[in-house]
């Protein structure tokens, strides 16, 4: 198994009778919290790996096609009517930091988003 560039451990759990592995440890518990804020009510909706796009599919003049771009987050959910859109991060990349400015300036308007820091 090729090991993490920023020494992540993957880990799995089961949701749902299907094994669902996450890209860190501190992602996993932060996931096992959620389930307890879902099981007690605290939050509703919740999604693994939401997928909210960026860029349209752009046609350059010579005919090249760059796809879409996409932000996927950690998590969605929805707490005191309130959409929450989660990433946990042990640390920003520039990349990182590029897609969470383009997906505030597009969605910021109307969803919530949360950053967990460990």
């Amino acid at each position: 198994m090729k090991k993490s560039k920023y020494n992540n451990k993957k880990t799995t759990r089961i949701v749902n009778g299907e094994t669902v592995t996450f890209d860190s440890l501190k992602e996993a518990r932060r996931f096992d919290e959620l389930v307890l804020m879902l099981k007690s009510e605290k939050i509703t909706e919740l999604t693994l790996q939401p997928k909210y796009l960026l860029l349209d599919t752009l046609r350059t003049e010579g005919h090249k096609t760059m796809p879409k771009k996409y932000y996927i987050a950690d998590f969605h959910y929805i707490e005191n009517h309130i959409t929450i859109v989660e990433d946990v991060k042990g640390m920003k990349t520039a990349v990182y930091q590029l897609k969470k400015h383009m997906f505030l300036e597009k969605y910021g308007h109307e969803l919530t988003f949360k950053e967990i820091l460990w």
